[in-house]
Formats: C-alpha cells, sequence, structure tokens
C-alpha cells in the first residue's frame, strides 16, 4: 500500500482569514472550539515555509499542563508537514531549517529568561490567562532578525479569562473585526473572531458538541463560550447584579445638598484611582424629577493613573498626584470633602508616609475600611438595590463619563480559589477605590445620625 497522502490546510473562514491577516500583531478569538490552538499552529507552519533556515519561532502557554495539551494538538499536524520533535530541546525543527520552541510562561518574572533572545515569529496560546499586558509587552521587544524577516505575533484567547480587560481594550474595542488597527509606532493590530460554528471539521466529529456548551452553565457562561461575546460579564464578582443600560447614567447636576467627596486606591507602577462621589440626602435631582433614596451613590467623576495600557502605572509622585487633584476639584467649583483611602498610604517609610506628603500639598485622606469580602458584597447589595423599578434602598450609579469604571468594574473576575473575593490579578485598582468608599457609607450614616440626636 502507497503512504497515505493527508492535506494541512487551514478551514475556510476566520481561521484562514488569520493566516491570512497581514497585521504585524493578530488577535484570533472569541468561542470556545472556534479551532484556535490549530490556527496558531497553522500560522508558525506557515510562516515557516515562507522564510526557511533563518525562522526561530516560540510559542506560550501559560502553565505546563495547558502546553502539554497544545504539544498533543502540534503532534496531530507537524510531523505531516515533516517536521521532528526534538524532546530535550522542547521544539519543531522543519525541514526548511525553521525552529519553533513549545514554552510555558507562569508569571512576568519568567519572560527575563528570554530578554536577549530573537525570535521571527511570537505566539500566545490563550492569551486571556495572563492577567498584564506587560508580561506579553516585554517579550515583543524579542521580536527582530538580521536577516529581514518580517517578525509577527499572534495571540489566541477566549472572553472571561484574567486579562479580558486588557485583551478587549486592545484589540477588540478599537475597531471593527477585521480591521487594521495602525499604533502610534507604526505597528499594525488586527482582531479575528472565531466561533464554534466555523469549526465545521469538529462539528461533523462532535455533533453534540454545542448542545453541551448551552447546558454548561449560565447565559452569561454561554454567550462567552458560544459566541465569543467580549461585552458579557463573564464569570464576574458582579456578572448578576449589573447591567449597563440601569448602572450607567448620564451626568447631572447635583444637588447642592448632596455630599460630594472623594477615595483613593494608591498606584506606582500600577495605576492608581481617584474617584469622585456624590451621595444622595433624598434631594430630587431637578433634570429628571427623579428622587432616590438617602445614601445612593454615584460616581461622577475619575482620574485613573494608567499610561494606556491596562494595569500599568504612570509612576507620578504622590504630591503631583495632590496637585492633579486639586486642579480637577478647583473646576467642579464644589465644597469637596475628604473620603476613603487605600490604607498603604498611611505606613511610614523615613519618617514620613505617602497621607503625609499629600496632605502638605492639601489633599487629606482618611483611612478606608479594607475588609474585603464585605466590601464586594456591600457593592454586589447596592447594585442590587439599583435594578428595582422602584428603589426602597440605597443604589449605586455611574455617570458615563466614568469610562476606565465601566471598563474594568463590571467584568472583574471572581479568584478561583476563594470565590467571595476578586482574582487580585486582574485590573481591580478602580474596584478597589470604589470598595473604600462604599464602605464608608455606614459610618457617615452613624455621623449623622449623631449628630441629630
Amino acid at each position: 500500500m502507497g503512504k497515505e497522502r493527508i492535506r494541512i490546510a487551514p478551514q475556510t473562514g476566520p481561521q484562514a482569514d488569520f493566516l491570512a491577516c497581514p497585521a504585524d500583531e493578530v488577535f484570533y478569538g472569541g468561542a470556545r472550539g472556534g479551532g484556535k490552538s490549530h490556527g496558531i499552529l497553522l500560522d508558525f507552519a506557515k510562516h515557516a515555509m515562507q522564510y526557511g533556515a533563518n525562522v526561530n519561532g516560540i510559542l506560550f502557554r501559560r502553565s505546563y499542563p495547558e502546553l502539554e495539551d497544545l504539544q498533543g494538538k502540534a503532534e496531530r499536524i507537524y510531523p505531516y508537514l515533516n517536521a521532528t520533535w526534538r524532546a530535550q530541546a522542547r521544539k519543531w525543527l522543519f525541514p526548511s531549517g525553521a525552529n519553533l520552541k513549545m514554552r510555558y510562561l507562569s508569571n512576568e518574572d519568567s519572560a527575563n529568561h528570554y530578554i536577549g533572545h530573537e525570535y521571527t515569529w511570537m505566539g500566545f496560546d490563550q492569551l486571556d490567562l495572563w492577567p498584564k499586558q506587560t508580561t506579553v509587552e516585554k517579550l515583543k521587544a524579542n521580536l527582530r532578525n538580521p536577516h529581514g524577516i518580517p517578525s509577527r505575533m499572534v495571540s489566541t484567547g477566549n472572553p472571561g479569562g484574567v486579562g479580558h480587560n486588557w485583551i478587549k481594550a486592545r484589540y477588540i474595542d478599537p475597531a471593527k473585526p477585521r480591521s487594521l488597527i495602525r499604533t502610534e509606532n507604526g505597528t499594525t493590530l488586527c482582531y479575528i473572531p472565531a466561533k464554534v460554528y466555523d469549526n465545521k471539521i469538529l462539528l461533523k466529529a462532535d455533533p453534540t458538541y454545542v448542545d453541551r456548551l448551552k447546558e454548561s452553565g449560565p447565559e452569561w457562561l454561554v454567550r462567552a463560550w458560544l459566541h465569543g461575546d467580549w461585552d458579557i460579564v463573564a464569570g464576574g464578582m458582579f456578572d448578576d447584579v449589573w447591567r449597563r443600560d440601569i448602572h450607567v447614567v448620564e451626568p447631572f447636576e447635583i444637588p447642592q445638598s448632596w455630599r460630594i467627596d472623594r477615595s483613593f486606591d494608591w498606584g506606582s507602577s500600577a495605576p492608581f484611582s481617584v474617584q469622585w462621589w456624590a451621595e444622595s440626602d433624598g434631594t430630587q435631582v431637578q433634570e429628571t424629577g427623579i428622587t432616590y433614596p438617602r445614601g445612593t451613590l454615584f460616581h461622577i467623576a475619575e482620574w485613573y493613573g494608567c499610561t494606556g495600557n491596562p494595569n500599568e502605572g504612570i509612576k507620578m509622585l504622590a504630591s503631583e498626584i495632590a496637585r492633579g487633584i486639586l486642579d480637577t476639584e478647583k473646576q467642579m467649583n464644589r465644597r469637596i470633602k475628604a473620603g476613603s483611602a487605600d490604607p498603604s498610604i498611611f505606613s511610614h517609610a523615613n519618617g514620613t508616609s505617602i497621607a503625609d506628603e499629600m496632605a502638605r500639598v492639601g489633599v487629606r485622606w482618611d483611612r478606608a475600611d479594607n475588609t474585603r469580602k464585605a466590601g464586594w458584597e456591600k457593592m454586589r447589595r447596592l447594585f442590587k438595590a439599583s435594578l428595582q423599578e422602584r428603589m426602597e434602598e440605597a443604589g449605586l450609579f455611574i455617570f458615563s463619563t466614568c469610562r476606565n469604571f465601566i471598563r474594568t468594574v463590571p467584568s472583574l473576575p471572581r479568584d478561583s480559589r476563594d470565590l467571595d473575593d476578586l482574582d487580585t490579578n486582574a485590573e481591580d485598582h478602580i474596584a478597589d477605590a470604589c470598595r473604600y468608599r462604599i464602605m464608608q457609607i455606614r459610618n457617615i450614616t452613624q455621623t449623622q445620625r449623631l449628630r441629630s440626636i
């Protein structure tokens, strides 16, 4: 019998579009079962065939067990392309001389092991499992080649992981799918969506796969896994109590009798978050004619100390932040009361603290109650109260101008090891500042009661 002939090719549709995309950086993401892992393996094979012996590639997964699964898929494809696996070096060697290293990358510190390496192709399978964009950015500096081969970075992922927010901000939100996004440094990016319905081979081999996905969990999870919906609040702390069409409101003139104050979460290499709040005293909002229960909170303004890359801080000094706060509050033309701040700013080093440095400029803070689980539960309760058509309890609303709150907080995932807490690897700085303010409500109410006695 003659040797069996096998044709290796991408499936028509998104998988073929992914391989054909000319962008320097391509994200192929969406539903489970969309053929993403096979797509990324085929993308390197194409790169290897195009550029030959000078190709040096590396493909990452977050953990070793995940890498083993990806290696299993490679073993079902690459031998048919006459590639051989060199186990000791943990890399695939192609007939042209091109090679692909298979590696796992557990955290940002692991990226330091690759400083000085040179690669023409770099891949990240399940990019959503990396919480920080900086991990990937650090490795991108290794994409270079003295032989003039165009460098390429490709990645795959699903909505809902710890990296959901930064991936959505970088690839999903800036442009329509399949559109080229040009960054300030001239690099081109592109997002190619993938859905399970595009994977004809899977659906033919496993006709009940979609039915099993539909039964896999709550409605938000099905939308994420079946349709690759990046606007869902997938598995988040607030997924069942957040409604953007209800909780996000257009700005209005704050009644003069309402309290306005601020909250603060410190960050330097990570972002800081300053938030301004208005608390209802039961006085009607004239513009809308709505009366909100006493204690209802409105997040009316924000200053997020982020570089533009999610979860990356701008490293401002405490005194500089304080001056920026005062400049913002001058424009508000209202008396702004001191609010709750990250307890870490009160820690003294060399005889002073961050809180002391800000106080010298004229910005003072109260030490926040940093009880995490109680804070998240109280935040959930406020969100839920806002959903009632006729509110009887205090709720929580966000002005539409507070875009970073809207981008980050609703989709924050729970900690897989403690479902009553947030995953601290996620971009949670704004949520922390919000929690500090929410835990302040009880104290304000108690003070008001004492004054009225």
